[in-house]
């Protein structure tokens, strides 16, 4: 295809997008369209699109539910494979926050038979994500910062807070918000309703799914795994409040915890062999390492349930604490660790979880850095002066 050709072609789909003019877009794009977008993208956006309806109802429609804007075209450059190359803008609005969107772009489009077969995008995720901040509407979980503590609590009672892709969006925006707040000094993971979480959320696979469950999955786990790829980064130390059922990638929520409290009769258990799954959440990295080579195989493979006093036997929780108390004990926990050296505790969450793959050497090496930048913190100047003065130190989080 030829630049004046290419271009026409290009101009005509940032039209039609601009107006949702849908069959115009049926018929600018190729039958067997693919679409690769840039890796961070709020919503869990970032990804494959394999076909022109998946990314004119996951991509394109769903940014329109989130934003009013459109793309702004400014440089068209074919490429020496006849590709074109489109640099530009997305402007316009977040509709729930209100706030503005400028995001450059560069799309690289791929040609056949005249229509386009491929997009790649590159563009400022971070300009994505500022446009939305401050948006606090979520439907799945309920969100606050107390006494230095972001509580996030599951909130789909009816559903036993399972797992959909509206929760795995949501999970992703609340850990940006604990990674880029100051005054978060630690989270505590809970549940409300009958149940901290049930795992994958059956009834929206069979009503989103079809025969292509795989796909959605593979959508579904991008943002929900992003956000605990976010929380293991956190200075916060993380516990995690267990009650009912604790399964399938909810886990997660106990992987992610430094300390997690279970109320007695609380079970853990994997359910992925139960419907024909391998696994999501982070299981096959963090259960081995927990509980052990041999009994993360069985929790797979035979779907062995645990009871909470055999969570806390096998290492997979910290301790169980009568149901009553379950809620104040974790707070008060968090709370306390919130009131600690957080620079410290970050330095210590990084170090633990390096053990696993660091020799003595790199990890003693790791050590020295570690303790280097504490040191250098007014955390650890103050607590010094205060041990040496006999007096209790009072830690600020820098």
């Amino acid at each position: 295809m030829d630049r004046y050709a290419a271009t026409a072609t290009a101009t005509a789909l940032y039209e039609a997008l601009a107006t949702g003019d849908r069959p115009a877009l049926a018929a600018l794009l190729h039958p067997e369209f693919e679409g690769h977008t840039t890796a961070g993208m709020p919503l869990g956006l970032g990804g494959s699109y394999r076909s022109a309806d998946d990314m004119l109802r996951n991509f394109w429609g769903r940014i329109a539910k989130h934003y009013s804007a459109k793309a702004v075209p400014k440089e068209f450059h074919v490429l020496d494979d006849d590709r074109l190359s489109v640099s530009g803008s997305y402007v316009g609005t977040a509709k729930d926050s209100g706030k503005a969107l400028d995001a450059e772009f560069v799309h690289v489009l791929g040609f056949e038979g005249g229509r386009i077969s491929r997009l790649d995008q590159l563009t400022d995720t971070q300009a994505w994500h500022e446009a939305l901040s401050g948006t606090t509407r979520f439907e799945t979980i309920d969100y606050s910062v107390r006494d230095g503590v972001a509580v996030i609590c599951l909130n789909r009672p009816n559903e036993r807070n399972a797992i959909d892709l509206r929760l795995g969006e949501e999970l992703l925006e609340v850990a940006r918000l604990c990674a880029g707040d100051s005054a978060v000094r630690a989270v505590l993971f809970r549940g409300n309703g009958p149940a901290l979480t049930v795992g994958g959320d059956i009834g929206y696979f069979t009503a989103n799914g079809g025969a292509q469950y795989g796909e959605l999955f593979r959508r579904m786990t991008g943002p929900f795994h992003e956000a605990f790829r976010i929380f293991d980064r956190l200075d916060a130390p993380i516990v995690t409040a267990a009650h009912g059922s604790v399964a399938g990638g909810g886990l997660g929520f106990v992987y992610a915890a430094d300390i997690v409290y279970a109320a007695p009769g609380t079970k853990f258990v994997t359910a992925f062999a139960a419907i024909g799954l391998s696994g999501d959440g982070g299981g096959t990295w963090h259960l081995p390492r927990l509980i052990g080579p041999r009994r993360a195989a069985q929790m797979y493979l035979e779907n062995r349930a645990l009871d909470a006093d055999e969570a806390v036997e096998w290492g997979l929780i910290t301790e169980v604490v009568a149901a009553e108390q379950l809620e104040d004990r974790a707070f008060s926990t968090a709370a306390t660790l919130a009131a600690g050296p957080t620079k410290a505790f970050g330095r210590m969450r990084s170090l633990l979880h390096s053990s696993w793959t660091n020799s003595l050497s790199e990890q003693l090496t790791e050590e020295s850095e570690g303790i280097a930048y504490s040191g250098a913190t007014a955390d650890a100047a103050n607590a010094i002066a205060s041990f040496v003065a006999k007096q209790r130190p009072t830690f600020e989080g820098r």
